[in-house]
């Protein structure tokens, strides 16, 4: 079964995480949602979600796929964790997929991750960094990396999420199910 680490952090966008789970977790995906802390987090339009676990619970697991929403502050929460930026270079230098979206594609610039490669984000969010190759679309993969614009491309970056990790015909299976 194929695995997947998605982050929350206090003021995380809930729009984007629920999607990504809940869409994940209907191909089949073996989802965990870790808090950057324990407990009850408040994400940034005021929705508590409370994560499976911790990222200090799981940060020798093994995940085939790890993925950062967007949302401030939450981002900037991210961004800020030495364990967050470590964790997603351990996936680089994998070769795992990395996914982000909104605002979370400035974790992986911090982390270097982007440097000379192709990504979206929500607008201006990568303007400081000029050694990337900032796109227009909705979604850009480049190699392994995943990048996405917003909440309003949720559904479809999950989509393609479920679908690198686990098949076309699964995605369309679950893409079908939600009468899209």
């Amino acid at each position: 079964m194929k695995t997947a680490l998605v982050l929350f952090a206090t003021g995380s966008e809930e729009l984007e995480t629920v999607t990504i789970v809940n869409i994940l977790r209907r191909a089949g995906v073996d989802v965990t949602l870790a808090g950057l802390s324990a407990g009850e987090l408040v994400g940034s339009r005021g929705i508590s979600l409370v994560p499976d676990t911790t990222l200090d619970d799981v940060l020798h697991q093994q995940f085939d796929m790890m993925v950062l929403p967007g949302g401030q502050p939450g981002t900037n929460h991210l961004k800020a964790d030495a364990r967050v930026l470590e964790r997603v270079r351990q996936m680089a230098q994998q070769e795992k997929y990395i996914a982000a979206i909104c605002a979370a594609p400035m974790v992986l610039a911090q982390a270097g991750l982007l440097t000379g490669k192709q990504a979206t984000c929500y607008p201006t969010c990568l303007d400081a960094y000029s050694d990337i190759r900032v796109q227009s679309s909705a979604i850009v993969e480049d190699g392994k990396i995943i990048t996405s614009r917003g909440p309003g491309t949720a559904m479809d970056f999950a989509l393609l999420l479920a679908q690198r990790l686990v098949g076309k015909a699964k995605r369309d299976e679950v893409e079908s199910a939600l009468v899209r």
